[in-house]
């Protein structure tokens, strides 16, 4: 079987479990008591356990594989899950969303970093980024197609509901349990590590992985383009939650009943990742015409855009239009996003990099949800979205920003260390690609 497409078949059922989930999590902890400010402060803990972990759960991929710690998070993500399902107070969900984070952090980079190093293995240095761009942009389709399909099958369940209505909202949870199993199961069968023969003592990662860290923040720090793509992550991490939180919330407060609204959000999140899904697939198509640069602000500005429309939408119908409106910019932008990120990086730090985006989301969000939350308290949950989608277009300009040499995100390599620490340009091949 191609790499290529056991990376979309583990995506596809890594976000079909987390598609069950996404139109309750929310809706869960405030039909068990939680006020939106608390399930804000709540929730925000996974961002902060993100912040911590980011870092040496990254360098542990560059250092022990890409497959072990994909399982890891795999494993951690039933535990989190469980808990979840099974929570009623505030302290039992901050454990649950403590435990979120932890997954979250072990999931930032090492599936796509294993495809992204299988791709360098096998594939010609000319031809590398487009046949990267391309995995990339399908992984955000299949993921797209996953998440919609997982909603439809959330809001079937909470429909259904065989085992009564107090526990309807938790049911997409335990589900979500059993695919995450069958991933753990996938991963075993499909995953290799073209490349990584004679490093998979545990004991030499481990003491490799300080090491791989330090190196791979040094890549950020020395440049300009890396760093203002991390500023973009911690944007775009607060604006998410204006639609990815804020919309089952606004919906309870339109339809006056969050069972209503939890059965709305799973067909109205199905249509959004499909949307999404096509979104992701017209990647390659607009690459052709426009720069990755250039894509990068229309979809971000457009993207802030749809949300503030969401958020002075005047009923149900209005805030449903506007999130397909944001869902079709959301998943091109994170795939190009994340090939610009690759193309910066070589194989030694890739997944440390890209824990580094997720380290900035991550904090981004859980700031977002403790803001946001606070705004959707005090105000509206609609004025609540104004706010996140105004701090979503800010992000932009941030991809203008070019290095030293005047380069730009999409115009130079992957800046390489040298055996001093500092850092190198990696030639002008791949420059000439993108001009």
């Amino acid at each position: 079987m191609r790499v290529r497409t056991r990376f979309w078949l583990l995506a596809g059922i890594r976000w079909l479990s987390t598609g069950l989930i996404v139109p309750v999590a929310a809706l869960l902890p405030l039909e068990r008591g939680l006020s939106i400010a608390q399930y804000g402060a709540v929730a925000a803990v996974q961002g902060v356990v993100v912040l911590v972990l980011e870092l040496p759960t990254g360098g542990f991929a560059d250092a022990i594989g890409r497959k072990p710690v994909f399982l890891a998070s795999a494993v951690v993500c039933v535990a989190s899950y469980s808990v979840y399902a099974l929570a009623h107070t505030p302290a039992a969900f901050a454990v649950a969303t403590g435990l979120a984070g932890v997954y979250r952090a072990l999931d930032s980079g090492p599936l796509n970093a294993w495809f992204v190093d299988a791709v360098h293995a096998t594939t010609p240095p000319a031809d590398r980024t487009s046949v990267v761009a391309r995995g990339l942009a399908g992984y955000a389709t299949i993921g797209g197609i996953g998440i919609a399909t997982g909603a439809i099958l959330a809001a079937g369940l909470v429909a259904w509901a065989p085992l009564g209505r107090a526990d309807a909202l938790a049911l997409p949870y335990w589900v979500a349990i059993g695919l995450t199993l069958l991933q753990i199961v996938a991963a075993l069968i499909l995953m290799d590590e073209p490349g990584r023969s004679g490093r998979g003592r545990l004991g030499a990662s481990i003491r490799a992985t300080p090491r791989t860290i330090v190196t791979g923040a040094q890549l950020v720090l020395r440049s300009h383009v890396l760093a203002a793509l991390m500023g973009v992550m911690l944007l775009w991490g607060f604006g998410m939650i204006a639609f990815e939180t804020m919309t089952p919330v606004r919906l309870a407060e339109l339809l006056g009943d969050r069972d209503s609204a939890a059965s709305v959000m799973g067909p109205a999140t199905a249509a959004a990742w499909g949307v999404s899904a096509v979104g992701a697939a017209l990647v390659p198509v607009m690459l052709r015409r426009w720069s990755m640069v250039a894509v990068s602000v229309a979809l971000r500005l457009v993207q802030g855009a749809t949300v503030v429309a969401m958020g002075l939408a005047g009923g149900p119908v209005g805030v449903v239009v506007g999130l397909l409106a944001t869902y079709a910019v959301h998943s091109a932008a994170g795939a190009i996003h994340e090939t610009l990120l690759h193309e910066r990086v070589g194989p030694e730090h890739r997944a440390t990099v890209l824990s580094l985006s997720s380290m900035a989301m991550h904090p981004g969000g859980s700031l977002g949800l403790v803001v946001l939350g606070a705004v959707a308290t005090d105000a509206s949950p609609g004025a609540a979205m104004v706010v996140g989608g105004i701090v979503l277009a800010l992000a932009a300009p941030l991809f203008l920003v070019r290095d030293g040499k005047g380069r730009g995100a999409a115009t130079a390599g992957p800046p390489m260390l040298d055996h001093d620490g500092g850092t190198q340009p990696a030639g002008d091949a791949v420059e000439a690609r993108h001009d």
